[in-house]
């Protein structure tokens, strides 16, 4: 199926054509017909499907049909728990919007509200939203959703864990009871199900993938490794310079700033994004990320939500998740738009609870990579439970093994998966269907 399949109008046509789409996602294709027929919809998708094409281009599409729109009512409202993220679905709707005359802005903390409210004040159909400053600008009088008839709630699981339920349920009420609603989550625990369940219609479910599950297209390695060995792993990986792009996720901010600082010393270009750093200071580390010029970005996970970077070939997990939906939504940041990826995990000793819990959710065993200088030795690897015993795949390319007891070596062999550029873990795909999604992150 292509775009021009679904019924759209040519503005929005001509504008994916000039991004590069061609054919939409399998949540593109199931969702944007029931969108566009007026249908609620409950979307269980994770991150990297193409979400906010999925709903954005149906309410282009419907607000550019009505034939009178007043330039000072918000018609709709996105809510999404970080700024990173609302801001690139703002830039989606700058993309997919730019020939239909919609008139959209977007709206969070941690800045200066003048310049929203400005532009607030001029008038726009479209609001993104974080939902602090949402219901700080409304508490003004700034903002009256009374005429909204599109609500999406995004990244709804995220929500949840950053303590925004509360939020939520106070601006609900301030909808109007008679709209269309969009409800989209990457997990489905009982407790999301019931928040939907109050937000929505009769709605149409939308799920292209199992719940909680990993990009197929991700291989997942785990090294089980010291807790003070971990920076040395780290550098050690980095030593492959066909490795060229690398997100790190730790799981506090003064973690991301030490795993940075360390690298820097080893002449590896980091930098950190996470809720300490100004806004300023972000956009320039994921642009400088994005751009290539910093090889290494590491983040938080609240921080790090919504970030899409084409053909980032690794993620990193320095720290394991103690939640582990999380890890689903980390590894999620490669492996998209029909690229492969590669999400390797470093395990001590206390973290080995982590990872069964993860392993529990995502219904797979990840493979151990024994084959580095760090690797624990064997009376220490015992008494994993479920934990398989094996070699991993090489991060990267064709470097050799390795152990305490003695070093590899670069002209190594393959291990079980293994990997010189021309084996799975070298290699980058080509997207499958010609595009490149800009995707679809309180403060972090």
């Amino acid at each position: 199926m292509t775009f021009s399949e679904l019924n759209l109008i040519e503005p929005i046509l001509k504008a994916l054509q000039a991004e590069g789409y061609t054919q939409p996602t399998p949540i593109q294709e199931q969702a944007i017909p029931h969108l566009l027929a007026g249908k609620d919809l409950l979307g269980c998708a994770q991150t990297g499907t193409g979400k906010t094409a999925a709903f954005a281009i149906p309410i282009l599409q419907l607000l550019h049909n009505q034939k009178e729109r007043s330039s000072n009512t918000i018609k709709t409202l996105i809510l999404t728990p970080t700024r990173e993220l609302a801001i690139q679905i703002n830039e989606s709707f700058a993309a997919y919007g730019k020939n239909t005359g919609i008139r959209h802005t977007v709206i969070f903390g941690g800045v200066s509200q003048h310049a929203q409210v400005q532009t607030l004040k001029r008038g726009v159909d479209v609001l993104i939203a974080t939902p602090g400053r949402l219901l700080d600008l409304i508490g003004q009088g700034f903002i009256n959703l009374k005429k909204v008839e599109f609500f999406v709630l995004d990244e709804a699981d995220r929500m949840l864990d950053m303590g925004f339920i509360h939020d939520i349920k106070r601006i609900i009420p301030l909808l109007p009871q008679q709209r269309q609603s969009l409800f989209f989550s990457a997990t489905m625990p009982p407790v999301i199900q019931k928040l939907a369940d109050t937000i929505l219609n009769n709605p149409v479910k939308v799920e292209v993938t199992p719940v909680s599950s990993t990009a197929e297209k991700v291989q997942q390695a785990v090294y089980l490794v010291e807790k003070n060995d971990k920076r040395h792993l780290l550098k050690h990986i980095l030593d492959d310079s066909e490795i060229e792009r690398v997100l790190v996720f730790t799981r506090t901010k003064h973690g991301a700033d030490r795993v940075v600082k360390d690298l820097n010393k080893a002449n590896i270009q980091a930098e950190a994004i996470h809720g300490n750093k100004s806004q300023n200071a972000r956009q320039r580390a994921l642009g400088n990320f994005k751009a290539g010029t910093t090889r290494v970005l590491v983040a938080t996970d609240i921080a790090a939500r919504g970030i899409d970077v084409e053909e980032l070939s690794h993620v990193i997990n320095f720290e394991l998740p103690n939640e582990p939906e999380t890890y689903v939504h980390r590894i999620g940041r490669t492996g998209r738009a029909g690229n492969k990826g590669i999400a390797l995990s470093f395990c001590d000793t206390e973290e080995r609870p982590y990872l069964r819990d993860i392993q529990k959710l995502i219904k797979k065993q990840l493979v151990i990579n024994a084959d580095h200088p760090f690797a624990l030795p064997a009376h220490l690897s015992v008494n994993l439970d479920a934990l398989p015993a094996t070699k991993g795949p090489k991060p990267g390319g064709n470097r050799g093994g390795g152990n305490r007891n003695g070093g590899g070596n670069r002209s190594g062999g393959n291990s079980t998966g293994g990997g010189g550029r021309s084996g799975s873990w070298g290699n980058k795909e080509a997207r499958t269907n010609g595009q490149s999604r800009p995707s679809t992150h309180r403060n972090a």
